[in-house]
């Protein structure tokens, strides 16, 4: 079993940013890849991006550039760093481990709200 512990999130003004981190714990041994993914009123869970334990990254069209995802190993951490946010950002993020047996565990979540 993976917990997964988000911090981060709030209120902010369009062209603002953003920090998010989501710790890992349990079998942190067994994590591939450790992402972040969002879901906005009446739309999809969809992602937004991504890193694998050797730190490779994948991110969403839509977050390129403006968005960085990083890892800390050694606090077993994932962070998304989110620069020039749009209102079309708006959404609940939920951070994403997903293991070398193919199983996906989710935080509970934190809501990020981009204001015009």
């Amino acid at each position: 079993q993976v917990q997964l512990a988000e911090s981060g999130g709030g209120l902010v003004q369009a062209g603002g940013s953003l920090s998010l981190s989501c710790a890992a714990s349990g079998s942190i041994f067994s994590i591939n890849s450790m992402g972040w993914y969002r879901q906005a009123p009446g739309k999809q869970r969809e992602l937004v991006a991504a890193i694998t334990s050797g730190g490779s990254t994948n991110y969403a069209d839509s977050v390129k550039g403006r968005f960085t995802i990083s890892r800390d190993n050694a606090k077993n951490t994932v962070y998304l760093q989110m620069n020039s946010l749009k209102p079309e950002d708006t959404a609940v993020y939920y951070c994403n481990a997903l293991t070398a047996t193919l199983n996906y565990y989710w935080g509970q979540g934190t809501q990020v709200t981009v204001s015009s």
